[in-house]
C-alpha cells in the first residue's frame, strides 16, 4: 500500500488501515482517491436496474438482495475512497462479506422448491458474518478481512463450476466469464499493490489521460463489479432454468448484459 504523504483535503488525515496507489486529493479536494471512487459506479447503477428488473419480474427476495448487496458495497467502496476514513472503510468491507454470503445462499440453493427457505445455511452464513465482523473490529488486520472473503468466493467458484460440468454445461460461457473477468480484478489488484512506487513514478512523466489507465485499484472495482454482476446473472440463469422459467439475456444499448425472466406458460 502506498503511504499517506498526499495532498490533504476536505476529509483531513486519513484514518483507515488501507491507504491505496492512487494519490490523495489530486483531482479534487473533495475526494481523496478520485478515480477509485468513481469506478464504484459500475457497482452501484447496473445493480440497482437488476434489483428493480428482478422484482418486476416477480422472483424471489434473495436475488433482489443479491443485487442490492452488490449496490450496497458499491456505495460503501465509494465513501471510503472518497475519503478514507475508518468508518467508511468498514462500510465498505463488511458488506463485501455480508452480499458473498447472499451469494452463496442463492447458488447452493439453487435446486429447491420456489420461495423454499433453508434455515441452516441461513443460521450458518450469519454466523460467519457476525463472527469475522466481531473479530475484525477488535483485531483491524486487513489481511483477515480479504482472506474471510477470498474463502466465500471459492466456496462460489467451486459450486459454479460444478453447475456447469455436470447440470447446466451450457452455461459455461457466462461462468467462465464472470470468473475470468473477476480473476484479472484480481491481478490487477495485486500489481497496484506490489509496483505502487513505480505506477506512481510512471504517473509523474506520463500525460494525465494516459496516467490515468495506471490505476488499477479502479480497474478492480470495475472488473469485479461486473464479474460479479455477471455471477448474479448466472446464479439467475440457474435458478429460473431449474423452475421452469424462461430467462432472456437482452443488451441494453447493445452492450450491457440484463436478464429478463417470465414464469413459462401454461399448457
Amino acid at each position: 500500500m502506498a503511504p499517506s504523504l498526499d495532498r490533504q483535503g476536505y476529509w483531513g488525515r486519513p484514518t483507515s488501515t488501507l491507504d491505496w496507489c492512487e494519490e490523495n486529493y489530486v483531482v479534487s479536494f473533495y475526494v481523496a482517491e478520485f478515480w477509485n471512487t468513481v469506478s464504484n459506479l459500475i457497482m452501484i447503477l447496473p445493480p440497482i436496474c437488476g434489483a428493480i428488473q428482478t422484482f418486476r419480474d416477480g422472483l424471489e427476495l434473495r436475488y433482489i438482495c443479491s443485487f442490492l448487496g452488490l449496490a450496497a458495497v458499491g456505495i460503501g467502496s465509494w465513501c471510503f475512497h472518497m475519503t478514507l476514513l475508518y468508518e467508511m472503510q468498514l462500510l465498505d468491507e463488511l458488506p463485501m462479506i455480508y452480499s458473498t454470503c447472499v451469494f452463496v445462499y442463492c447458488l447452493y440453493e439453487c435446486f429447491k422448491h420456489k420461495n423454499s427457505i433453508n434455515l441452516f445455511p441461513i443460521v450458518l452464513l450469519c454466523i460467519f458474518s457476525i463472527s469475522v465482523t466481531l473479530v475484525y473490529l477488535q483485531w483491524k488486520e486487513p489481511v483477515f478481512h480479504q482472506v474471510m472473503y477470498g474463502a466465500l468466493v471459492a466456496c462460489l467458484v467451486m459450486r459454479s463450476v460444478f453447475i456447469v460440468t455436470w447440470v447446466y454445461p451450457w452455461l459455461r460461457a457466462l461462468c467462465y466469464t464472470s470468473l475470468g473477468v473477476f480473476m484479472l480484478g484480481f491481478v490487477l489488484w495485486n500489481i497496484d499493490n506490489a509496483f505502487c512506487d513505480s505506477l506512481r513514478a510512471s504517473r509523474q512523466s506520463l500525460p494525465s489521460g494516459i496516467g490515468v489507465v495506471t490505476q488499477f485499484h479502479a480497474w478492480w472495482h470495475i472488473f469485479t463489479g461486473l464479474g460479479s454482476y455477471l455471477h448474479i446473472l448466472l446464479s439467475l440463469q440457474i435458478r429460473s432454468t431449474y423452475l421452469k422459467y424462461r430467462p432472456k439475456v437482452k443488451f441494453v444499448c447493445g452492450v450491457w448484459p440484463t436478464l429478463h425472466v417470465e414464469p413459462q406458460k401454461a399448457s
